[in-house]
């Protein structure tokens, strides 16, 4: 069982790596890999578990948060309709997104990062995604509001990119420049 103790907090190098692609057909560690990190997500929003555990709750849980530089991915979050988008991803790619933006009215936090970082976090209101399912299937998906930022926040660890880096004008010794991007 993943517990707090193995996730990775910002500073550590591999949160700064643009992950490798996922081999496929999945091999047994991988696919155990990303069940362990969809646990922990839903353990994480079990106030029973998450208290006997010490576990901070989250939506979303990417590979190299504990330490394994691999371009895979674990969600469990609920829509505005109450869709559950329980699911663990390998691979994913944004096939197409909105011009239009969205921002979490009161930022957004990670489990990589024990301290709050106050700015809004500009993402794609509607996002269309591509991926492998833990059992090999390739899916189609296309999210809008919390959800697309939920997953976006996720592909964002697979690109070594943290959260704050997207805030402007937040002067952070953790922050780097994205590029393309003038800050």
């Amino acid at each position: 069982m993943i517990t707090m103790d193995e996730i990775i907090r910002e500073g550590n190098p591999i949160l700064r790596q643009v992950a490798k692609p996922v081999s496929l057909p999945l091999s047994t560690e991988d696919k155990l890999t990303l069940q362990d990190m969809l646990d922990f997500i839903k353990n994480s929003q079990d106030t029973d578990i998450a208290e006997k555990y010490g576990l901070r709750p989250g939506v979303g849980l990417a590979a190299p948060q504990i330490g394994i530089s691999k371009r895979m991915f674990a969600v469990h979050v609920t829509d505005e309709n109450d869709k559950v988008y329980s699911m663990a991803l390998v691979n994913p790619k944004v096939v197409s997104h909105s011009v239009e933006q969205k921002e979490l009215e009161n930022g957004e936090g990670c489990l990589s990062v024990d301290r709050e970082v106050e700015g809004v976090v500009p993402r794609y209101a509607r996002i269309k995604l591509k991926a492998t399912d833990i059992n090999g299937k390739e899916v189609l998906l296309r999210l809008r509001g919390y959800v697309a930022i939920v997953f976006q926040h996720e592909l964002d660890h697979l690109d070594g990119v943290m959260f704050y880096d997207r805030i402007e004008g937040l002067d952070d010794k953790f922050k780097r420049p994205l590029p393309g991007f003038a800050i």
